[in-house]
């Protein structure tokens, strides 16, 4: 399961992220790319825009369901402050 207190910084706000525990197998990729892509710079997915339409919204919880190490989430934030506090209530309120 997906880790809110580990998700990449480089993913969009919003319900869908991908935390530290990518492999970078393209799985998300493939199946949602309109919003999943490739950070090059560290080697894995991030989710690049949130699902807008009916149809992104299944593809995305498909890729979330396929993703073999089970590093997407769907409890994401949606603001820099509701991001805030959920990392901080993660990590324990420290």
């Amino acid at each position: 399961m997906a880790e809110l207190a580990n998700r990449y910084e480089n993913n969009v706000l919003g319900k869908y992220f991908v935390d530290n525990q990518c492999i970078d197998c393209d799985l998300c990729r493939e199946t949602a790319p309109a919003n999943f892509t490739r950070y090059d710079d560290g080697g894995y997915s991030v989710v690049k825009k949130q699902p807008a339409t009916p149809e992104e919204e299944k593809a995305c919880k498909e890729a979330m369901e396929g993703c073999p190490v089970e590093a997407i989430g769907n409890s994401g934030p949606d603001s820099e402050a509701e991001l805030a506090a959920a990392l901080k209530a993660a990590k324990g309120g420290k």
